[in-house]
């Protein structure tokens, strides 16, 4: 089961020593996995180029991929959670952001943008304060918007 990296590092005779080494570990564990009593739970996490993963679970006999890009949420850790949110950033997706935040924070974002989808309902009857290429508007709830033009179109700078 080594790697071929191990394997030339070690050669049979190193390979043999470590077993000799670790004999009483090895036989004290194969004992307890192969007690009535154990639950063994077998996890494969796949790394591509790009530094995304997915994890895959042995259920039933079989891998299940339990953990991907797209896939709902499920960090066992705080490196993985991290993880999650630099996918859901690189992606661009809201979606997957939303996913991923806890409960109190995505119901306190969802809030927010319903108010903001609410106060931007009729653009055309907001005041708009022109100052140059610059533009501020006061969104009924509390919101404002920043703009401003880019080579003649108007962009939305900033939002709160």
């Amino acid at each position: 089961m080594l790697t071929d990296e191990a394997k030339r590092a070690y050669g049979a005779e190193g390979t043999r020593r470590l077993l000799d080494d670790a004999r009483l570990e090895i036989v004290r564990e194969a004992k307890n996995a192969a007690s009535p009593k154990s639950v063994v739970h077998a996890v494969a996490e796949v790394r591509y180029v790009d530094g995304e993963r997915a994890d895959l679970d042995v259920e039933n006999g079989h891998f299940r991929v339990s953990a991907a890009a797209g896939l709902p949420a499920g960090a066992r850790t705080v490196a993985e959670a991290l993880g999650e949110l630099r996918g859901a950033l690189a992606e661009r997706s809201y979606a997957a952001l939303v996913r991923i935040l806890s409960t109190d924070t995505r119901g306190a974002i969802e809030v927010d943008m319903r108010s903001l989808v609410g106060g931007l309902e009729h653009p055309d009857a907001l005041e708009v304060k022109v100052h140059g290429e610059t533009a501020e508007v006061d969104v009924p709830g509390g919101h404002k918007v920043l703009l401003r033009r880019e080579a003649g179109v108007w962009r939305v700078h900033d939002f709160d």
